[in-house]
């Protein structure tokens, strides 16, 4: 079964006026990873595409929707996925590929078939998709949490200390525009991407796990002198868009799932915001 919903694009003018319920409604996505469907959420920042697939009580298939109106999801778009629960594999037209707990995968744009598998359905995987337009076919290419390109940012001092796994970025592995990684705090650390920045060449979406139950984290956004905020749980994303920062802090040390798209791949290229600058 597949459920997808649409999200429009707001201007930093309409956010500032919105109220809690509003940010939630226009930017969290709180229902990802249910049983034996696929939930998808299409964004209208960069075509962008965030979603789940949770098979148990057999295969899910990736189907496409009626937005792309497209005969496959992949005829025009790429697909990113990394497994957050249990051993699995995806199906990629006949070929089987394995993923484990943080392992990640790269479709090309031109697959026709996409099957999502769990080895047990008493602890399923959970596979976490990010999709972008794409106007090129590269290979189809796993990529495990072993073999990301790992960055040691940040100290203890300063409360963010983490480990940046480069996964699906062009340094590991060639895209048209999605990039994916995942970004785990060390214990004793809470704070994501701080000093904050914004990329205005590129939206971004944050999917947040590992939050230790009765936890939560303060996802950060909006421009860098206008800030507001949204409490998000464990499995839950946000949509970051181009003029926003994107940062959060936590009551526990947790992980996130970055993944972007749009004009530039450089990893680097952004515009950091000062601290003391934030309002």
């Amino acid at each position: 079964m597949t459920k997808y919903s649409s999200r429009y694009a707001s201007s930093p003018e309409a956010v500032k006026k919105y109220d809690t319920q509003e940010l939630r409604n226009e930017f969290l996505i709180d229902d990802l990873m249910q049983e034996d469907e696929l939930v998808l959420v299409y964004s209208h920042y960069d075509r962008y595409i965030a979603g789940s697939a949770v098979p148990v009580k057999g295969d899910l298939a990736l189907e496409t929707i009626d937005p792309l109106k497209a005969p496959y999801f992949l005829e025009r778009r790429e697909l990113g996925i990394i497994n957050v629960g249990g051993s699995g594999s995806v199906v990629v037209e006949g070929t089987s590929f394995a993923l484990g707990f943080k392992d990640a995968l790269y479709i090309g744009s031109g697959n026709k078939e996409v099957i999502f598998k769990s080895d047990d359905a008493a602890n399923p995987a959970k596979f976490y998709l990010n999709s972008a337009p794409a106007h090129t076919t590269y290979p189809t290419v796993k990529v495990s949490l072993a073999e990301a390109n790992k960055l040691q940012l940040g100290t203890m001092e300063t409360a963010n200390h983490r480990t940046v796994n480069q996964m699906i970025i062009g340094s590991v592995v060639t895209t048209c525009q999605l990039q994916m990684g995942m970004t785990e705090l060390r214990p004793g650390s809470v704070w994501n991407t701080m000093p904050a920045h914004v990329h205005d060449r590129r939206m971004e979406v944050y999917f947040y796990l590992d939050i230790p139950e009765n936890q939560a984290v303060c996802h950060f956004m909006g421009q860098p002198q206008e800030t507001r905020h949204i409490w998000m749980n464990n499995h839950q994303a946000v949509i970051s868009p181009p003029w926003s920062i994107h940062s959060g802090s936590g009551t526990s040390n947790y992980t996130f799932i970055w993944g972007m798209a749009g004009e530039n791949l450089d990893y680097g290229d952004m515009d950091v915001c000062k601290i003391t600058d934030l309002r």
